[in-house]
């Protein structure tokens, strides 16, 4: 779910600020915020971009400004200009009550005159090019060029969960995290559960369960928002507008939303699958406007030392809805949601209450900009990003193919979803047959998609 102006009051788990948490790190001098005051107050300023302004990236640039540091937003970039329009109307706002009653207003940390808006496909480069920390918030299918960038130009980062849509997008995160450890750039990636507080707590005390043995994962609910076709609208517009149902943009639901659940089962295990193979489909959700995902995915990860993780994840209205995690262990169970942790016969070990948790939307943020404003060099979440992303991509690879696809061929595969060039008038990766429907993977037929 997105966060539109026209949608005042909306709601939902990924949005605004929910958000708490800590992930450690050791302590080496990180690069220094720019002293270059040619926007912004004085010299500590911490100067941020934000590069994709929809629902995601006007609650993330929200929670970077209700950072306790010294921050200011300084340049906008996003392909569509309404898109930044409404972002930069709502971060701007003199009474943000207008569309959350969460937080206060954050107009005094807004400095975007219009020569620092940037729209188009190269928009990116020029407002990263204006700041210290990056916040990348555009369809996932973007996030490994746009991350390379950062880089490149020597940026923290925020980055949003999934980072990439496909194997050669992955390949070029884990490169491009490398460099960051090198230049001692912090990056965070929106999984935001390593920063929940009841998860830390958990994950504290997981030796309590003994060897973890198998886990179980769910993101099952009704599912997302739908873009309908407008008549004015090309192809490439059309499918950027309605990302959410196309690959090459978002990977799929497994990948988009599950991402988190089945992150949190490599956290607890400290690996990652060697092998998947599951089944999955479309059954309810199968109109035009839906593209080529799949409505519900069932997987099987298969872990080095044998253990397994059940997975799955549905977008079908009345159907059961849970997002959730538990862990099995020699010893006991861990049941995430709940934040509980008991032995074999049941009996309570451990049990967060979480009373007066903050949000870990929101302490994501906090913690990255005061690592930043001193010097610090504690956060390193590319890599862990990338390859929870690649399980993701494993999942959907052993839906769509209906074969066992192993961790090694998959990653090296080359697979690159992404068209040939990003223009409007550019072809997508995927077109409609006459009728107006896009091909579906079929189960059997499908190699490796």
């Amino acid at each position: 779910m997105t966060f539109d102006a026209s949608n005042k009051k909306e709601t939902s788990r990924r949005e605004f600020v929910r958000q708490s948490g800590i992930l450690a790190g050791g302590l080496m001098a990180a690069p220094l915020i720019s002293n270059a005051n040619y926007f912004s107050g004085s010299s500590d300023v911490i100067k941020v971009a934000l590069v994709g302004c929809g629902g995601r990236g006007t609650g993330a640039a929200m929670q970077a400004m209700l950072s306790k540091q010294n921050v200011r937003l300084v340049a906008m970039a996003d392909a569509f200009r309404d898109r930044l329009d409404s972002c930069y109307k709502i971060l701007s706002a003199d009474d943000i009550s207008d569309w959350t009653s969460a937080v206060p207003n954050v107009k005094d940390k807004i400095d975007v005159p219009e020569e620092r808006k940037f729209t188009g496909f190269d928009g990116y480069q020029k407002a990263i090019a204006l700041a210290d920390v990056v916040i990348l918030t555009t369809p996932p299918g973007f996030r490994p060029v746009h991350f390379e960038e950062a880089i490149k130009q020597g940026k923290h980062v925020f980055m949003e969960k999934p980072v990439a849509v496909d194997p050669a997008g992955v390949q070029k995160v884990l490169a491009a995290a490398a460099v960051a450890k090198q230049k001692k750039l912090n990056v965070v990636v929106g999984l935001q559960r390593h920063y929940q507080n009841s998860y830390r707590e958990l994950f504290k005390r997981k030796d309590l369960i003994g060897d973890i043995i198998s886990a179980q994962a769910w993101w099952n609910n009704d599912g997302v928002w739908v873009h309908e076709r407008k008549a004015d609208e090309n192809e490439m517009e059309y499918q950027m507008r309605n990302w959410y149902y196309f690959n090459w943009l978002c990977g799929d639901h497994i990948n988009e939303q599950h991402i988190h659940n089945i992150d949190v089962i490599n956290w607890f295990k400290g690996s990652y699958p060697v092998k998947a193979q599951g089944m999955g489909g479309r059954q309810v959700r199968k109109g035009k406007d839906h593209g080529e995902i799949f409505d519900h995915h069932f997987v099987e990860f298969t872990y080095a030392d044998g253990s397994i993780l059940n997975s799955q994840c549905r977008h079908i209205p009345g159907t059961m809805s849970r997002v959730d995690e538990l862990l099995i262990g020699t010893k006991g169970k861990i049941y995430c949601n709940a934040a509980n942790i008991v032995d074999s016969k049941g009996k309570s070990l451990f049990k967060h209450s979480g009373k007066n948790d903050p949000n870990p939307y929101q302490v994501e943020h906090d913690e990255l900009f005061a690592a930043i404003a001193k010097g610090q060099y504690l956060f390193a979440d590319a890599e862990n990003g990338a390859k929870s992303t690649m399980t993701s991509i494993l999942g959907r690879m052993a839906t769509y193919s209906g074969q066992i696809v192993e961790w090694d061929k998959a990653i090296n595969s080359g697979i690159d979803l992404a068209p040939k060039s990003y223009a409007w008038d550019a072809t997508p990766p995927v077109l409609p047959n006459s009728d107006g429907y896009y091909a579906v993977a079929v189960p059997g037929v499908t190699k490796f998609v």
